[in-house]
């Protein structure tokens, strides 16, 4: 089908992806819930980092440094391929704290502890993620189930070699 282009019309062409409006509006607020709970995520993990104490401050401080910034590049990726479905990707702590499914933690917990929250924020927001499959596959979004698969990977990975340290 091809797409006639008026050089004179200076309003930019409706979104004509493959994916009809109401599926992604419906994708869009899955990502929206999943970048809150990866942006909570990123926030816990850089808190952590900053306070962690205790025996294994080096090795956590170093742990934790390496996943907040794993997870600062996925953030940008989570909102741009919202903003590439047409919609505004939610960015202020007030619609994170609306849509996350995570929840802050209060004070300051001993190393071991952190660990602990961070394995149940990382299962939590792969859960989120997979979540959003059914919707996806039904859409034919290729590129937002890719999306999905990487980071439910690197979310599950995460959570595994944190949980290894309880062990």
């Amino acid at each position: 089908m091809k797409t006639k282009i008026n050089p004179k019309n200076t309003t930019p062409p409706a979104i004509n992806i493959g994916i009809s409006v109401a599926d992604r509006k419906k994708i869009a607020q899955g990502l929206s819930a999943f970048l809150a709970d990866s942006y909570t995520l990123y926030l816990m993990t850089h808190n952590f980092h900053w306070n962690v104490t205790g025996p294994q401050f080096t090795s956590l401080h170093q742990l934790f440094m390496t996943q907040y910034t794993e997870q600062w590049t996925a953030l940008d990726q989570i909102a741009e391929r919202i903003r590439a479905l047409g919609h505004p990707a939610p960015a202020t702590y007030t619609e994170f704290h609306a849509l996350a499914s995570i929840r802050e933690v209060s004070g300051v917990p001993k190393a071991e502890e952190m660990v602990r929250h961070l394995v149940m924020a990382q299962e939590a927001t792969a859960r989120t993620a997979r979540s959003l499959y059914p919707l996806v596959d039904k859409a034919n979004d290729q590129p937002t189930a890719d999306l999905l698969t990487q980071r439910i990977e690197i979310h599950e990975k995460t959570a595994w070699m944190l949980r290894s340290i309880l062990e």
